[in-house]
């Protein structure tokens, strides 16, 4: 064997070593950095879940007592959307219902709405959406405080005729120079609630998907 083709194969050799130990080192990065995305998406998810059932009002763990729901006419999407249950000692306190406006000015508005166990609106999120910079985006709590206007309303408080925004009819402010978007929320909102109404105990008694991820396990239609 040549001196040449003897230092190509130890080259080569040393390629291949550097390549494994690469490797590995990316995938152990990778193992590592999956598993604190994930938990800081969930604590992230958690505190916002909290600021609408605090935790005072519930023993169980929100997260992980969940259903997939589908009902694109009321919840505003075709692919199943999230409901979180809140008990106390095994009772039904309330439902967040990750429910979406899909007629917002710039498409899609994710919401989080909380209702109780009576049916009352204990607070609304928006949590993703894509309005108008400086008019649509009021509906973020660190905009206005016009998210905080639905607390305390039902189906029944205003009533159908009071479910719409000022402009329409009904008790709920408009921006200024921007009522399509509050108009899909607060439409949003109702239709939340329009759910909930028919839906209550199916809510509370289906059981959780299983830990293998299916989301269809126990979907309600």
């Amino acid at each position: 064997m040549t001196s040449l083709l003897r230092h190509m194969l130890i080259m080569a050799a040393l390629l291949g070593l550097f390549a494994l130990v690469g490797t590995g080192i990316v995938a152990f990065t990778q193992d590592n950095t999956r598993e604190r995305i994930a938990e800081n998406e969930r604590q992230t998810l958690l505190r916002s879940l909290h600021a609408l059932v605090p935790p005072a009002l519930h023993d169980n763990d929100l997260i992980q007592d969940v259903i997939v729901i589908t009902d694109q006419p009321l919840l505003g999407s075709r692919k199943p959307v999230k409901v979180f249950r809140a008990r106390m000692q095994g009772q039904p306190v309330a439902a967040i219902v990750a429910c979406v406006a899909p007629d917002g000015y710039s498409g899609d508005i994710n919401l989080l709405v909380a209702i109780n166990y009576e049916g009352k609106i204990l607070g609304v999120r928006a949590v993703t959406h894509h309005e108008t910079p400086g008019l649509g985006d009021y509906i973020e709590i660190q905009k206005s405080k016009w998210i905080y206007s639905f607390e305390g309303h039902s189906l029944a408080d205003p009533g159908d005729l009071g479910w719409h925004v000022i402009k329409d009819g009904g008790i709920f402010d408009q921006f200024t120079g921007a009522t399509i978007t509050p108009r899909a929320v607060v439409k949003a909102v109702h239709n939340s609630l329009k759910y909930f109404a028919a839906h209550r105990e199916q809510l509370f008694s289906a059981p959780s998907p299983d830990p293998s991820g299916d989301i269809t396990h126990g979907q309600q239609r």
